[in-house]
This record gives C-alpha cells, structure tokens and sequence, in this order.
C-alpha cells in the first residue's frame, strides 16, 4: 500500500502502472507545470502518447495574493469563486485586467516551454491531466474545464496524491480519475514526497527538450 513517494518520477511510474490500459489510446497527456511535467515524462513514455502542457494560474485578491478568487487558463475563460468575489466586493474590472495578466503570463510561459507549437486537436482523443498532486482543486478545475472545452472524446485526471473529498469534487469534472494515494490526513502535497524540490523554468525545458529528442514529433 502506498504511503508516500520518494521522488515526483517514481509517481508518475505508480501512475504508468495504473493507466497502462490507456497505451495505443490515442492519448494526449497535459502536463501541469512545474512539478506534473516529472510525473507525467514517466507515463507519456510508457503509454507512448503525445506530451503537451496545461497551465492553470489563479487570480489573487486585490492586495491578498495568497487567496485565490479564481482561476485561468490561455484561452482566457475564467473560473470565479463567487463567495469570495461577493464577500471581498471585487469588480469585474479588477477581474478582467488579473485575467489578463496570468493569461500573458501563461503564454509566456508555453513560449518558453515549447516554442510555436499549435494547439492540440483533440476531437476524437483521449485527453489526460497530470499534475503531482491537488489540494483544494479550485486551480487545476480550471485546467480540466479549459480542456474540455477542446471537445475530447474522453477527459481523465490522473494526480499521485489527492484528499478523498477533492477526488470526490473533480471526478464530476472529468470521466475517470486516477489517484493512487487519498490520505484523510492532508496538509499540502510536498507532505507525501521524500524529495520534493521546487522545479525551474530552465529544469522543465530540458525535460521536455530531452523527450522532444527521444520522441521526436510526441512532445
């Protein structure tokens, strides 16, 4: 039984393991920045599937950066906690110029990561999240309603470690979900990791470069 993790690779091999049904799937697995891209190389490599990124940023309450009133991703749809937006009196122009300031800012970033690729088609495919593990869930719904918007043919969410109620939220949000490990015991995901070292834009570029050489064209 699984209790915790030496390293993001060897969860991303305990995923591979459970998602081995998915191999000559037509799969496309989006990675989530940084800490997914480590578990995800592991599973993109052992379902022979096409690697690509989803980056979810959320957006900060005014002067409060650390609360999340919502969420983001590149094509710029916004997901809002109302509760908050309400409780905190935030206007829709605040919100506005925010958005548009992480969805530059994930831009940027999937520049940086892997140049003038275009966007994925996906109708008719299999689409599968990974990232290394979800607290709330609020930031990575973002990621998966921004997928699902593409039209897949399936959405899957695959994590290594996730709290029950948080696994029980974004299963309404995908078809099947995949979470090895569900403690009640959660306080934040680097809990369940021996190493757990925070990743630079420079590391993940040369992932993805290394598998962009071992599997030109898949990533």
């Amino acid at each position: 039984m699984i209790t915790r993790y030496r390293n993001r690779r060897e969860a991303g091999e305990i995923l591979a393991r459970e998602l081995e049904g998915y191999k000559d799937n037509d799969t496309v697995i989006y990675a989530v920045p940084r800490g997914g891209v480590p578990v995800a190389l592991p599973v993109a490599d052992a379902l022979d599937s096409e690697l690509d990124l989803i980056i979810p940023r959320k957006i900060p309450a005014p002067h409060q950066p650390e609360v999340a009133i919502g969420a983001v991703c590149e094509d710029g749809e916004v997901l809002l906690d109302p509760y908050l937006v309400q409780r905190l009196g935030i206007s829709d122009e605040y919100i506005n110029e925010a958005a548009a300031r992480e969805v530059a800012e994930i831009k940027r970033r999937l520049q940086a990561y892997r140049g003038k690729r275009p966007v994925t088609d996906l109708s008719g495919r299999t689409a599968m999240v990974i990232d290394d593990g979800v607290a709330t869930g609020f930031t990575i719904t973002s990621a998966l309603q921004s997928i699902s918007r593409r039209g897949p043919r399936e959405l899957v969410l695959a994590v290594p470690v996730a709290p029950p109620d948080t696994v029980e939220t974004l299963s309404q949000e995908v078809d099947r979900i995949y979470c090895p490990l569900q403690p009640e015991n959660f306080y934040a995901v680097g809990q369940f990791y021996d190493d757990f070292n925070q990743l630079t834009d420079d590391e993940i570029s040369r992932m993805l470069q290394k598998r962009e050489t071992q599997y030109p064209g898949r990533t």
